[in-house]
């Protein structure tokens, strides 16, 4: 598929979620719309499967007759590999197509009402799943797909009405899906969540990192490296900077994942999903990172996160004796918990791992516990290997200047740590700063090289750290101070002069002229 049929694709999906849009807001309709795409990515995909199974029988999984006794061997027996290859599975009659066919039916005598029906099938594909390895990754995927809700229509008719009009139209669109070699839907999908943070505000940052962001964390955290045994991300989100750091290498052999809100975290089992990534393959939880780890034993490899800027956490006395942060002998406040998280995170990354994650400035020289933090990471432990400025208004809902903190317990350098300022490198998009691929290419090769550039970038020792207490505000190290051009008020007076008299000169001649030409003059 072109560059020019995904766009196509892109925007005839942006077009059929707006058919949602005059009717709630935009963090409301996303969840309906991406719920259906995704249903219809899995009916797609169980279609494929059984037919490929079906093959040597010489039919298709949508001509069995359910009723019949053979048509019934078949079922069972798909069931059984789907269950295990897919995680999943749905009956020919339960397919996204014969659905919305039935919801646009003209036909005398049939009822075009598909609600139930849908709303049942959404219920069966999550209790397929019950009683297999796949059930954790299913359960509840659907809840916030209220078909009966007033939002969609005042009356089950109009619901019914618009739920109808937006599958029949999907139902239009190729996924491409035969295509194993692109993730044209998979890239969509990004699109839309990426359309509907921009339209969000706030509550963006509870689930989507700007893309430009997510890649510059993906590059840094798989530079020397074409493998991953396994990526994980303690504030997953839609689990988008989790996927970004897939298009990366060839092969990542596990995903990890943690996310507090109930709904963002659905998404993100669909989002994984969706770009096929095996159910065996990833392990998201729903609860509170710093609270209730989920993943204790775990250590990763390489570990990405946008945390929530200093959010506030318990900061509770109990964990002074938790493995995370029992050895630092101070917990980041209760007020901020922006340390708490690279305290976290420290805690999971193995030993050849790198991690990046995204922090407010405030984070770099705040003093107290955060301070006291700081020093133990990097005199005691010597895990810090590079700070790297973001342009300010880069991410959806806040204007705020961050930064990105990379970590390394077997550092190639240890003797300095590498300061990169790019907080004026970035084009303006209508209200949002926005990274483009010069500006993150030029981020990645800085630090890939650890190259020291005027105004830009600085390898600064530890003892030059030492000797700022810790405070790692990027102006320390990276100088782009610009200096005034002297002004030489004397030269500058005697060219006026000058061109005054020119001016004088001027002037008589053209009175000259007119005289000569016997016009009256313009003075």
């Amino acid at each position: 598929m072109s560059e020019e049929q995904k766009k196509l694709l892109e925007q005839q999906l942006w077009n059929i979620a707006n058919t949602l849009r005059g009717k709630m807001n935009a963090d409301e309709f996303r969840d309906y719309i991406l719920g259906f795409i995704f249903f219809k990515y899995l009916s797609e995909r169980m279609e494929l499967f059984a037919n490929e199974i079906l093959k040597q029988d010489k039919i298709i999984f949508r001509d069995i007759d359910e009723n019949t006794a053979l048509g019934k061997e078949y079922i069972i027996a798909i069931r059984e590999e789907s269950l295990d290859q897919l995680g999943y599975f749905l009956k020919p009659s339960e397919l996204f197509s014969d659905i919305a066919k039935r919801g646009n039916s003209d036909v005398e005598g049939q009822s075009n009402f598909i609600i139930e029906d849908l709303q049942k099938v959404l219920i069966n594909i999550q209790q397929s799943t019950m009683g297999t390895e796949s059930e954790d990754d299913f359960d509840n995927l659907f809840e916030d797909m209220d078909l009966n809700s007033t939002k969609l229509g005042k009356t089950p008719d109009a619901r019914n009405e618009i739920i109808a009009k937006v599958l029949q139209h999907l139902d239009k669109i190729d996924f491409a899906l035969e295509d194993t070699e692109i993730d044209v839907l998979g890239d969509a999908y990004e699109y839309l969540i990426g359309q509907f943070a921009s339209g969000a505000g706030k509550k963006a940052g509870e689930f989507y990192t700007p893309q430009e962001v997510s890649t510059v964390l993906a590059k840094i955290v798989t530079t020397g490296k074409t493998k991953l045994k396994s990526i994980y991300d303690p504030t997953c989100g839609s689990g988008s900077l989790l996927l970004r750091v897939k298009k990366e290498v060839k092969e990542v052999s596990n995903f990890y994942g943690q996310e507090l809100n109930r709904t963002t975290y659905n998404l993100a089992r669909m989002n994984m999903i969706l770009h096929g990534v095996h159910y065996r393959m990833f392990d998201i939880k729903q609860e509170d990172t710093l609270e209730h780890p989920q993943h204790i034993n775990h250590k990763f490899e390489a570990i990405v996160a946008n945390p929530p800027f200093s959010a506030q956490w318990s900061a509770n006395t109990l964990f002074t004796s938790d493995d995370r942060f029992s050895q630092y002998g101070k917990l980041a406040p209760s007020s901020k918990a922006d340390w708490a998280f690279v305290q976290h995170m420290i805690h999971h990354l193995a030993d050849n791992g790198t991690m990046a994650l995204v922090l407010p400035h405030g984070a770099l020289f705040r003093g107290g516990a955060e301070q006291h933090i700081r020093k133990y990471l990097i005199e005691d432990r010597n895990y810090l290997d590079a700070v790297i400025g973001l342009p300010a208004n880069i991410f959806y809902g806040t204007g705020i200047p961050t930064c990105i903190m990379v970590f390394k317990k077997c550092r190639e350098t240890p003797e300095d740590i590498l300061f990169i300022d790019a907080s004026n490198e970035f084009d303006k998009v209508k209200t949002q700063n926005i990274l483009r691929d010069v500006h993150i290419d030029k981020i990645i090769v800085t630090y890939r090289n650890r190259t020291e550039s005027d105004k830009y970038s600085k390898r600064a020792s530890l003892q030059e750290i030492i000797e700022n207490d810790y405070n790692l505000n990027i102006p320390r190290y990276v100088d782009t101070f610009e200096a005034e051009v002297s002004i030489d008020i004397n030269s500058i007076a005697s060219d006026l002069k000058a061109l005054e008299m020119e001016m004088k000169d001027a002037d008589n001649d053209i009175t000259t002229f007119c005289i000569e030409l016997n016009i009256s003059t313009p003075f």
